[in-house]
């Protein structure tokens, strides 16, 4: 017997009536609710994947109240940070059936508002924020908004439920695996001390290498990298044997400069950058060992938030920090010796 409805798609009723059941107890089946048995919990929810079944969105919509839509706000208009975050948001929603809308507004306030009207024009059932940095606001105020907000790599507002990676953790991690590694002068080259990302990375690399140990402050630069090694190497006393960076493309401008002054990179001087931004620690020669923030993560642990906060869920509000992890390579010379998995793209995690 022909059981689909009109149009060829397979309704409630289909599913209904292939698995047994009524049309209520289908339904309360597939969302998890209601009193039944869990062989026809599971039963329901076999013949569904095997007729192909999907709920009708705009019904599902009209029964709930809800647009199964999250909207995602960023001014990262490179994605640099963005994207990670939306592909864990995405793992965490597209199960649920609930949609990401982006926006990428830049720095634009009058471009944030039109994207947040758009947004609650269409119903959105919370709102995740993002950037490029973790200490400042988007440049539009989400207080007022009425629809949950989460907060992910960028700073929320009092009271607010708000994501972020642990930098002093990341970068622990790092100058640990250095000085196992047996190097005893490690010296930190970073980004601007306005930052908070910077100020965190840098006492955290103090606590580890010492309280009198070098942090040069510069730019987010392959220019700065570069630069700081020519200060370093031309300057008096004894020269490190490993260089922190503050992100991965500092790192790569001192392994420039390191190569042009006959340098090797581990053998004399080891390098670990952080962000583990793939696109240049895997293609650098060496490959670049790099703390990561694991963005992903991040985003799906805010996509998870947001879902249980568009449900009516209580969450309590406060900054939430994500450890970081090293993916080790071959720039800190230890290759393919630790761990498991494949050469040089070893992943510890402490």
């Amino acid at each position: 017997m022909d059981m689909r409805g009109k149009g060829g798609r397979q309704t409630i009723r289909d599913l209904a009536a292939l698995a047994g059941v009524s049309i209520s107890t289908a339904s309360k089946a597939l969302n998890d609710t209601g009193r039944m048995g869990e062989e026809t919990r599971q039963r329901v929810k076999r013949v569904a994947r095997e007729i192909g079944f999907r709920p009708n969105a705009l019904a599902q919509g009209l029964l709930s109240k809800r647009s199964f839509t999250i909207g995602l706000l960023t001014n990262d208009t490179y994605g640099r940070f963005t994207l990670p975050v939306m592909a864990g948001v995405s793992e965490a929603l597209v199960d649920r059936g609930v949609s990401v809308f982006l926006c990428a507004i830049e720095d634009d306030p009058a471009l944030g508002q039109v994207h947040v009207d758009a947004m609650l024009d269409k119903q959105v059932d919370g709102i995740i924020a993002t950037g490029k940095r973790v200490d400042r606001r988007l440049p539009i105020d989400l207080s007022d908004v009425p629809v949950p907000v989460v907060y992910a790599f960028t700073e929320g507002g009092p009271q607010s439920v708000s994501f972020r990676s642990d930098d002093a953790h990341g970068a622990t991690l790092a100058v640990e695996w250095l000085k196992a590694s047996g190097r005893q002068r490690i010296l930190h080259v970073t980004g601007p001390e306005d930052f908070f990302s910077v100020r965190e990375r840098s006492d955290a690399f103090r606590a580890v290498a010492g309280a009198a140990a070098t942090v040069l402050f510069g730019e987010w630069s392959e220019t700065w990298g570069r630069d700081a090694v020519d200060k370093i190497w031309s300057a008096a006393g004894d020269k490190p044997d490993a260089l922190f960076c503050g992100n991965d493309q500092i790192a790569r401008g001192a392994v420039d400069a390191l190569r042009e002054r006959g340098i090797r990179v581990p053998e004399d001087v080891a390098i670990v950058g952080f962000d583990n931004w793939e696109i240049v620690a895997a293609q650098m020669r060496p490959p670049l060992t790099s703390v990561d923030m694991d963005l992903k993560e991040l985003g799906r642990q805010a996509g998870l938030t947001i879902l249980a906060l568009a449900e009516g869920q209580a969450v309590e509000p406060g900054v939430r920090t994500l450890p970081c992890r090293l993916v080790v390579r071959q720039s800190c010379g230890a290759g393919g010796s630790v761990g498991a998995g494949s050469p040089g793209d070893e992943k510890q995690r402490r």
